[in-house]
């Protein structure tokens, strides 16, 4: 009986010990001068204060004088209308404040998600949103006196206008006045130039998330299903000579609806381009091939007469981006999307990292009886990775929408991941996604205002922000070695029209030899290659080329082991590990060194000049050269520590969640969403650093200023600090 009670009591222990955390109260920050960690350096005076930004050969951003530069970036609402969000404000929220403190954290660049359409129907499409227009002018000037440069995403196609833009002519016109007004219209904002002159202006984005090979062009109807289906039917006779001449090589297959009198088709819905329909033959004939053909063509032909229009009628040269959508099938239909991005110079995707969350108004916010889950890339869910990209050889690839998502309970790992795979893989911007309106920290509150609820969409937290300085600093300067490519896919377009099987895939069920068997003809390679190998290094792609041109690296299957019941796989560089068995990342150079980890499968991490020694379940540790020197020699070193958080009062239930055609999934069911301040979890750990001349370490508020300075132990291994047990950041000094 003793026993049992002891024993109870030691669980009851260990559970008061894990959940020891300490409540976030950040103070307001007034940027003073002596702010021992301050990133601001790292932007130039004003952005563009050399010209507009510009790509090498190799598909990197330069400045305008050549430089290279990388970008951490972020979706930003302040200074948006208070009308549009009246209870989300601070009060009086400040832009240039804002832009400051963005810079403070690592930030050298912004993107505005607006929507300068009137409204989302179609016959209400004359004038402008003024309001978004001049947010858009307010936000590239004061943007650019901290050195942040911005990306104007000025559509979103929604409702009634999905996909209109690459085809109708009259929403077509209109699309082009509003850039009109936004590019060529004076402002003070902008010192009295237009956008258009505005070097601060970083990159143009045609369009948010709309796309033909997407499930949007099988939902038209009326008088655009007409317009849409004449077109194809010109482009089939224009190709074939006739409409019956198409019908014969499309063996006869006809769609309900045909209006051949009239030459006007109905579109094959874009499932029968898709693996399922592929499997049961259904509709697999050359009327679907042209299908696919029609619309990647048709929204190629878009993006190339949208950047003519900026260039040559708008006079702008700012680099452009086509879209960043995916498609109805990521494995046979993405290298389409994308090669119809390489009208511009730049690809971009939106891809969000999170679980399961199932509730009532789960796109936009968080209540009391939501069910979720936590993905981990530290784990099983490695192969959902926002990073997991196929980079366009030649182009700059940017994720513009982006985060570990709320309730996710790992998101201290996200800015670690971006850091670290981005450097190692050349990926170039990272916007996180969003800030919704304030200046500052987002602390715990209502998703609109209004409702009882918390948001979803942030990322302006302890675990995410709070672990942006040492992660930007490493990633911009280049601390972490950008490895050689261990794929390289040449792709034909009509391997890809035929939606032959690429080597590889951006999704997590991609199997290589599951996946096999459709490899295009030229092909030396007749299985595709693991998705691990994004993990492993830069994995490149070349569209309109012939697939015989492939190569992949020797190196790569010594890379990739089996470990346990997961992978380990280790980068081209030998610089960053990942076991997905263990639960842990690990990055090893001389100017950073760190780890990402469930540290009750681990707990003690060496490497070249630092030791980690952590007992909490889970987190992420970076220790980063702040004065650009190594490790061992330098007199600055910034240790910065992310553990879990969660609004005060959070609390859940162990909960199966019912997922469809699959057995339940052990998660959680929310019964209270809690209230502010954030309460993150204490850190157990202490670091140890093999660098004599380090004596201090001084430990900062959430300004990055001084809160107190401690003498650092003198060990066998080195300097030993025990890290705080409330702080994310600490300067270690001689």
């Amino acid at each position: 009986m003793f026993k049992t009670i002891w024993i109870t009591c030691l669980f009851i222990l260990a559970a008061y010990m894990h959940a020891e955390s300490y409540p976030f109260n950040p103070v307001r920050d007034d940027f003073k001068d002596d702010a021992i960690l301050d990133l601001r350096w790292l932007n130039e005076k004003e952005a563009g204060e050399s010209g507009w930004l510009k790509i090498n050969s190799e598909g990197d951003f330069l400045l305008g004088n050549g430089k290279p530069i990388r970008v951490w970036a972020i979706n930003t609402n302040c200074g948006r209308s208070k009308a549009d969000r009246p209870l989300w404000q601070e009060k009086n929220p400040s832009q240039k404040r804002h832009a400051r403190w963005l810079a403070k954290l690592g930030v050298n660049m912004v993107r505005c998600h607006s929507h300068l359409n009137p409204s989302d129907k179609q016959a209400q499409l004359d004038g402008i949103n003024m309001k978004e227009c001049e947010w858009i002018w307010r936000t590239v000037g004061n943007m650019k006196k901290e050195g942040v440069y911005t990306t104007v995403s000025p559509f979103w196609a929604r409702g009634e206008l999905m996909a209109l833009v690459f085809f109708d002519p009259e929403v077509k016109a209109h699309y082009k006045r509003w850039l009109k007004v936004l590019f060529t219209t004076p402002r003070p904002e902008l010192g009295g130039k237009t956008l258009a002159e505005e070097p601060a202006l970083g990159i143009f984005q045609i369009q948010n998330e709309d796309s033909f090979l997407f499930w949007t062009g099988s939902r038209m109807k009326g008088k655009n299903k007409t317009l849409i289906g004449k077109l194809f039917a010109e482009w089939s006779i224009k190709k074939y000579g006739s409409l019956d001449k198409a019908l014969e090589a499309w063996d006869g297959h006809k769609e309900e609806g045909d209006d051949f009198e009239n030459k006007v088709l109905s579109m094959v819905h874009i499932w029968h381009a898709t693996a399922g329909a592929k499997k049961e033959n259904n509709k697999q004939t050359q009327r679907t091939t042209d299908t696919v053909i029609f619309y990647t063509e048709m929204m190629y032909d878009f993006n190339v007469e949208i950047a003519n229009y900026v260039r040559d009628d708008l006079n702008c040269p700012v680099l452009i981006n086509a879209g960043n959508w995916k498609t109805a099938d990521t494995v046979l239909l993405n290298d389409l999307e994308r090669y119809s991005y390489t009208a511009n110079e730049i690809i971009a995707v939106n891809r969000y990292f999170g679980g399961i969350h199932n509730g009532e108004n789960r796109g936009w916010a968080v209540i009391n009886g939501d069910e979720y889950t936590s993905n981990t890339a530290l784990k099983e869910n490695a192969l959902s990775m926002p990073l997991n990209l196929k980079l366009v050889k030649g182009k700059p690839m940017m994720i513009t929408e982006s985060s570990w998502v709320f309730p996710n309970e790992y998101a201290a790992e996200g800015p670690f991941f971006v850091s670290v795979y981005g450097s190692l893989t050349g990926f170039d911007a990272y916007y996180w996604f969003a800030n919704r309106s304030g200046e500052q920290w987002e602390p715990p509150r209502s998703a609109n205002g209004y409702k009882p609820s918390q948001g979803k969409w942030i990322c302006l937290t302890p675990d995410m922000a709070g672990q942006w300085p040492g992660a930007a600093l490493a990633f911009r300067q280049q601390y972490i070695k950008k490895g050689e490519p261990v794929l390289v896919e040449h792709r034909s377009l009509d391997a890809m029209y035929q939606r032959k099987s690429p080597m590889i895939a951006e999704s997590a069920s991609f199997d290589p030899n599951r996946d096999a068997g459709d490899q295009p003809a030229d092909s030396k390679f007749k299985a595709g290659v693991s998705p691990y190998a994004f993990l492993a290094g830069p994995v490149e792609v070349v569209y309109d080329s012939n697939e015989s041109k492939t190569t992949v690296s020797d190196k790569l299957k010594d890379l990739i082991k089996d470990s346990g019941s997961g992978k380990e796989i280790t980068s081209i560089t030998g610089e960053i590990v990942l076991n997905t068995d263990k639960g842990f990342s690990t990055v090893n150079t001389a100017k950073c060194q760190g780890v990402s980890a469930h540290f009750k499968n681990r707990q003690a991490f060496s490497f070249d000049d630092v030791e980690i020694n952590c007992s909490n379940d889970f987190g992420t540790i970076m220790v980063v050269s702040y004065d650009g020197k190594d490790l061992k020699d330098s007199g600055k070193v910034l240790v910065q520590v992310g553990m879990q958080c969660r609004p005060t009062d959070w609390q859940t239930t162990p909960h199966n969640i019912e997922v469809k055609d699959a057995d339940p999934v052990p998660g959680k069911k929310i019964t209270s969403y809690g209230k502010g301040p954030w309460s993150v979890i204490s850190p157990k750990l202490s670091v140890t650093i093999n660098n004599e001349k380090l004596k201090q370490a001084h430990v900062l508020n959430s300004a990055g200023e001084l809160r107190e300075t401690i003498q650092l132990a003198s060990t066998k291994g080195g300097q030993q600090l025990q890290f705080p047990a409330d702080a994310l950041w600490v300067m270690l000094t001689p």
